[in-house]
């Protein structure tokens, strides 16, 4: 049994809600590169250069890509022969604490949905863990902006819908969302599992890096398609119309009822943030 101290999960989390707000994934860069290149549309063009530009100086500096800094979304995979010498979710609210005020990053978190107080330091994280084999732990930080996460729906279909009642909803959703999100946008999908599940997947679907298809190739290939009808809708960056309004879609899927076909779409906008660290 390997033993691991909480404020080790602090300090990773702390350095983590920094460089993630800071530093764009590569994947994500090379995306919005490939998309420019191939972009036709002069307004579009246009945008797409502001965009470079933006995460350009972000790097630079560093300072935060986005002024909305987001709720911070952990994901934990636990390996079964670690303990955790330590409150877990006070380490990982800790991390979120320093790191948010250390990095000046805007607190966007309030204590009660309707009441409506800031927190003040952007706590409590929103924490998503896996037990898994092994004696490491996997850290995910994603900070989630809500100009995309308001955009996101979820739906019970039925299982004779089937894939292209998945298809159209995913799309209908996308085109519902119109420029809300700063296209262009990632999307996550998820299939299947319960109300809940299917919420996570789709979540947890924005984490994998837009060079990485399904490894199912049914999925790879409805991710391509989903992607060409996606693009095909014209909303292009921000708004203004082009061929860009999806980098990717990202499908994950999980066993279900037999009477059930949930389907989840979580969207995130150009700035789809997320820094790893395995302890």
């Amino acid at each position: 049994m390997r033993e691991i101290k909480s404020a080790q999960i602090t300090e990773v989390i702390r350095r983590l809600c920094i460089e993630a707000n800071c530093y764009l994934p590569q994947d994500i860069k090379n995306c919005i590169i490939e998309s420019r290149k191939a972009e036709p549309w002069g307004t579009a063009q246009e945008i797409l250069d502001r965009i470079i530009e933006n995460y350009e100086i972000a790097d630079s500096v560093p300072q935060p890509i986005c002024q909305d800094t987001g709720v911070a979304c952990v994901f934990l995979e636990i390996g079964q022969d670690v303990h955790i010498d330590g409150n877990l979710t006070d380490a990982i609210n800790e991390g979120v604490r320093q790191g948010y005020t250390e990095g000046y990053l805007r607190k966007s978190v309030v204590r009660d949905p309707l009441n409506r107080v800031n927190t003040g330091d952007n706590t409590p994280a929103m924490i998503y863990t896996d037990i898994v084999p092994g004696d490491k732990v996997k850290i995910t930080v994603a900070p989630k902006g809500f100009g995309s996460e308001n955009m996101s729906q979820i739906k019970m279909l039925r299982p004779s819908d089937g894939v292209e009642g998945v298809k159209a909803f995913v799309t209908k959703v996308v085109e519902e969302a119109g420029p809300n999100p700063c296209p262009p946008i990632v999307v996550g999908v998820g299939i299947g599992g319960t109300f809940d599940k299917a919420a996570y997947l789709a979540k947890k679907a924005l984490m994998r890096s837009t060079d990485e298809r399904n490894a199912d190739p049914y999925y790879a290939d409805l991710e391509k398609e989903l992607l060409e009808k996606i693009n095909a809708l014209g909303i292009g960056p921000q708004g203004f119309g082009g061929k860009t309004t999806a980098l990717a879609v990202n499908i994950e899927k999980y066993p279900t009822h037999i009477a059930g076909l949930p389907v989840a779409v979580n969207i995130n906008c150009h700035v789809t943030r997320h820094k790893a660290e395995v302890l």
